[in-house]
C-alpha cells in the first residue's frame, strides 16, 4: 500500500495569524526572483535586498522572522551583514548562501552566528524545508499554527519533510542533501516513472552542468542505504528511468 501526501504542507503562520516573513538577500535578481518566488508559493511574505546596507534597512522595517542570505555581497560580505542584523533582529535565524561547497565558508558562517548554510547550487525545496525547520526551531509559530502533516510513505518508507528524518521499518536512514532531495522527488511521485532528464532538473535544478550518471550514482547511493537487505522500493525501468513503489 502506497500513502502520500504530496501537498501536504505545515502552514507556518505567526502566533497573530499572519504568514511568516523572510527577507531574501543575495545581488543575483535571478536568484533573488526564484528564490522569492518559491516562498511565497509556501505562503509566506516576502521581501528582497541586493546588498548588506538595503538588508538591515528592509529588516528594520519588516521585522523578518527569517533571513536568507549571500555570504557574498557587492558592498560587505554576508558575516558583517549578519553582524548588522542580528543588532536589529538578535534572535532572528538565517541561512547562509555560499557559491562554494567549502568547509571553510561554512564554519565561518556557523562560527559568526548563522543558523545554517546552503552552498550553490543548491534545489529550492532544500531551502524552504531549511528554513521552515529553522522558523519552528526560533519560536516564531507556536504548535496553534500547524496544520497539517508533512509526512510521505512509500510501504515502510517514511520521509518528514520538516524534520529530514528518514526511516525504513521503524530504522533511521541517514541521508546526505542531495539524497534527500532525491528520494523526496521519488516518493512525492510514487509509481511514476521519473527520466534521468526530469530528476536532473527537478534535484539539480539551478544552473546544473553536469552529466545524466549523476542521476545514476546518487540512485546507487539511495539503494544501498533504502534497499540494502530489504524488499526493493527504488526500480529501474530501462531505457525509460527510475520510480519507487512497494516491492514486487
Amino acid at each position: 500500500m502506497t500513502t502520500i501526501s504530496p501537498h501536504a504542507r505545515t502552514e507556518l503562520l505567526r502566533p497573530g495569524g499572519s504568514p511568516v516573513r523572510v527577507l531574501v538577500v543575495d545581488d543575483e535578481p535571478s536568484l533573488t526572483e526564484l528564490l522569492s518566488m518559491t516562498l511565497r508559493y509556501e505562503g509566506w511574505e516576502v521581501r528582497s535586498a541586493g546588498d548588506g546596507a538595503a538588508a538591515v534597512r528592509t529588516a528594520r522595517d519588516f521585522r523578518p522572522d527569517a533571513v536568507v542570505l549571500d555570504l557574498m555581497l557587492p558592498d560587505m560580505d554576508g558575516l558583517a551583514a549578519l553582524g548588522r542584523l542580528r543588532r536589529e533582529l538578535p534572535e532572528v535565524p538565517v541561512l547562509f548562501l555560499t557559491a562554494r561547497d567549502s568547509a571553510e565558508d561554512r564554519i565561518a558562517g556557523l562560527t559568526a552566528g548563522g543558523d545554517d548554510c546552503v552552498s550553490k547550487p543548491f534545489s529550492m525545496e532544500e531551502v524552504v524545508a531549511r528554513l521552515r525547520g529553522l522558523i519552528r526551531r526560533s519560536g516564531a509559530v507556536g504548535a496553534a499554527a500547524v496544520r497539517s502533516e508533512s509526512l510521505l510513505a512509500v510501504g515502510d518508507l517514511t520521509l518528514d519533510e520538516d524534520s529530514h528524518e528518514v526511516t525504513r521499518g521503524g530504522v533511521g536512514i541517514h541521508l546526505t542533501a542531495t539524497e534527500f532531495e532525491l528520494l523526496r522527488y521519488l516518493m512525492r511521485n510514487p509509481r511514476r516513472v521519473l527520466s534521468k532528464a526530469q530528476i536532473l532538473d527537478r534535484v539539480w535544478s539551478y544552473d546544473f552542468g553536469g552529466q545524466a550518471n549523476v542521476v545514476e550514482l546518487y540512485i546507487s547511493y539511495l539503494r544501498r542505504k533504502i534497499d540494502a537487505g530489504r524488499p526493493p522500493l527504488i526500480h529501474t525501468r530501462r531505457g525509460a528511468g527510475y520510480l519507487i513503489k512497494p516491492g514486487e
